[in-house]
């Protein structure tokens, strides 16, 4: 997870510029006017300014039937600090040369690329995910991989930050990597401020595969799963095992254990190391409890059992953590 830069330093970084396509589906475009579009003069930092590009001047066919039109083109988007590429419209197809070149240029420029969903199918096509790791969709993950080898798509995670260039999983991921953003420019304060306006989670632990279709789950299990859950929550400072899970939610080992992964795509103890993770940001962020007591408040039971289930969910340290995102007093 690379470190915050502060905006001062990036100068024309708060100007964001998001691509339209004709074709397109609006809730992605929707999410970006929301977070970066909307004035927020309650946070007392410097917002964003943001600009909607088109290829061309002419009424866009909005999925929904309903047409837009951008004020701006290409050009304006290849002058950006943040370019955002949401789902284009044709997984299997490209996006123009006019396209490519302009996200070349804004990143030959140091401008910050980040697409959404099938975005990242536009991105790969300008070469800026060779020899990267990236994600998309995870129903896309598999074409993206065979239509771009170089590319190293990671189709279990909700987003991946490469610094200058960053993707997200489908959709509502997107909030996700765009709440990152607003992170990794201002601090946790003001990224969990936004997310409650918004009222969705500031940081979401686990990854895509939790969505992956499944079979639908009898309501009396689900609510022995979300019984157990509950508990959890409940008891993380202490240990926790599968069989107090399952009498949690009063069904066999077994049973349970197959039930859950049918709710959430992971394994309970696996749910709960992410959950305790999860606990530990706002101590990290806002405390200065040292990193062993952190770990222990949460529930891990040793400083190095915290440190490698922290760095392997979140790929930095506790202690790089909390110099990057430790709020300001």
């Amino acid at each position: 997870m690379p470190f915050p830069i502060p905006m001062e330093r990036r100068g024309a970084r708060r100007t964001v510029s998001v691509l339209a396509f004709d074709g397109m589906a609006p809730f992605e475009l929707g999410c970006v006017v929301e977070i970066f579009g909307l004035p927020r003069p309650e946070l007392e930092v410097p917002w964003y300014e943001l600009t909607v590009c088109a290829e061309s001047g002419a009424d866009l066919r909005i999925a929904g039937g309903f047409t837009m039109r951008a004020a701006h083109g290409l050009d304006v988007a290849a002058d950006a600090g943040t370019v955002i590429v949401p789902a284009v419209p044709d997984v299997s197809g490209s996006v123009s040369p006019e396209v490519v070149a302009a996200l070349r240029t804004a990143h030959a420029r140091g401008a910050r690329i980040v697409s959404i969903c099938s975005g990242a199918f536009a991105l790969a096509q300008a070469g800026l995910l060779d020899d990267r790791e990236a994600t998309t969709h995870w129903r896309y993950a598999g074409l993206l991989q065979r239509r771009f080898p170089r590319v190293r798509v990671d189709p279990g995670v909700l987003y991946v930050d490469g610094g200058d260039v960053l993707t997200s999983a489908g959709s509502a991921a997107g909030l996700d990597l765009l709440l990152h953003l607003v992170r990794r420019d201002h601090g946790p304060g003001v990224a969990n401020a936004v997310a409650r306006r918004l009222v969705v989670s500031p940081h979401r632990e686990g990854g895509q595969a939790q969505f992956i279709e499944a079979a639908v789950v009898p309501a009396e299990e689900d609510d022995g799963v979300a019984a157990a859950m509950g508990w959890a929550l409940d008891h993380l400072t202490g240990p926790i095992t599968v069989g107090a899970l399952a009498r949690a939610a009063r069904m066999s080992q077994r049973t349970f254990v197959r039930h859950f992964g049918r709710r959430t795509g992971t394994s309970p103890l696996r749910w709960v190391t992410s959950q305790r993770i999860a606990a530990s940001l706002p101590l990290l962020e806002s405390t200065a409890v040292p990193v062993e007591e952190v770990g222990a408040a949460v529930g891990f039971d040793s400083p190095a059992t915290f440190r490698h289930h922290f760095t392997r969910a979140m790929r930095t340290s506790p202690s790089a953590y909390r110099r990057a995102f430790r709020a300001t007093p």
